[in-house]
């Protein structure tokens, strides 16, 4: 069966006076019906930069340079702008970053949720309301009458995260993508957001892109997840092997720095070093500079993505030979 959502060989370049900023370099990923696939790493690495690409949500100066983005078998990249928005918001959502720019701020906030519902589906005003209405309570809006009027500058950041999740499951999407969509939230409601987006998943079989730097939002809620680095995705594996066994030194590096509460305080590891500019990358491997287990050959080409178990895949030269060098 062919994956609900296919990028192949993605590449989102911006262009400056400075130079070209590779900020998805070559990604690729798939998403099956009813998964969650968790798309991880640090800050800059080009998790975001990949989602607006799948959304076609690029500005100036970037531009999706080449690859593929297939749903349902036709690529996105090929459809004309008009398609393209009835996509948008219908069949594919997304949750933003940043509630707080992400909302019209001269309409009520209940009122921007019932257009979207209004533009892709034929139902009445007085439907769609009463749709917006389910979704607010549904999503933890105290008094979701009253708030259904109000302004998006009336909401607190967290209140406007969970409007932005109950437009993006207004028109119960077939792909949704969630780029931090419980991070200006408490413990308690993130578990009813992250809650309700499974609930989404296993009542309508939609598939989830979930970005976080949570590792403990991907532990409870993805199926897979896939760690990126510098515009690039470096490990890709189902959940259990990848908590249990990490491969890339990158991801364990990731897994090293995460603080336990039963550890002493040297225990905590961080990654080595900085993440080089993007206007001057290294030659080679991209995360050479950092790793502990740097090889002469990681200097002279880009490692290829190797399968080192069923669904396991990583970029890293120390597993050429079948394992661990």
């Amino acid at each position: 069966m062919e994956p609900l959502l296919d990028v192949r060989n993605l590449r989102t370049h911006f262009f400056s006076r400075a130079g070209v900023v590779r900020a998805v370099d070559g990604v690729s990923f798939s998403l099956d019906r009813g998964e969650i696939l968790g798309l991880v790493g640090e800050s800059g690495c080009g998790k975001s930069v990949s989602s607006l690409s799948v959304m076609r949500l690029v500005d100036r100066p970037g531009r999706i340079v080449s690859g593929e983005i297939l749903f349902e078998g036709r690529d996105l990249l090929g459809l004309p702008k008009e398609e393209m928005r009835r996509l948008r918001g219908s069949r594919l959502a997304m949750i933003f970053q940043e509630p707080t720019s992400s909302m019209n701020p001269v309409f009520t906030t209940g009122s921007q949720i019932t257009e979207a519902i209004l533009v892709h589906e034929r139902v009445s005003r007085k439907a769609a309301r009463e749709r917006v209405l389910r979704l607010m309570q549904l999503v933890g809006i105290p008094d979701p009458e009253r708030r259904f009027r109000q302004f998006p500058h009336q909401f607190s950041g967290g209140m406007l995260q969970r409007m932005m999740v109950a437009m993006a499951l207004a028109c119960n999407p077939s792909v949704l993508i969630a780029d931090e969509p419980v991070t200006a939230l408490d413990v308690t409601i993130q578990a009813q957001i992250l809650d309700l987006i499974k609930e989404l998943r296993d009542r309508t079989g939609a598939s989830v892109l979930l970005i976080t730097h949570d590792m403990g939002v991907v532990a409870e809620t993805c199926d897979r997840v896939a760690v990126m680095y510098l515009g690039k995705i470096v490990e890709t594996a189902p959940l259990a092997p990848l908590f249990e066994a990490p491969k890339h030194p990158y991801t364990v590096g990731l897994f090293a720095s995460i603080p336990r509460l039963e550890a002493p305080v040297e225990w905590l590891q961080p990654i080595p070093g900085t993440v080089p500019s993007p206007l001057d990358l290294p030659a080679g491997c991209l995360f050479r500079n950092r790793c502990p287990h740097v090889l002469p050959v990681c200097g002279m080409a880009e490692p290829p993505i190797l399968e080192i178990a069923p669904g396991h895949h990583v970029a890293c030269y120390l597993y050429e030979a079948g394992g661990r060098a």
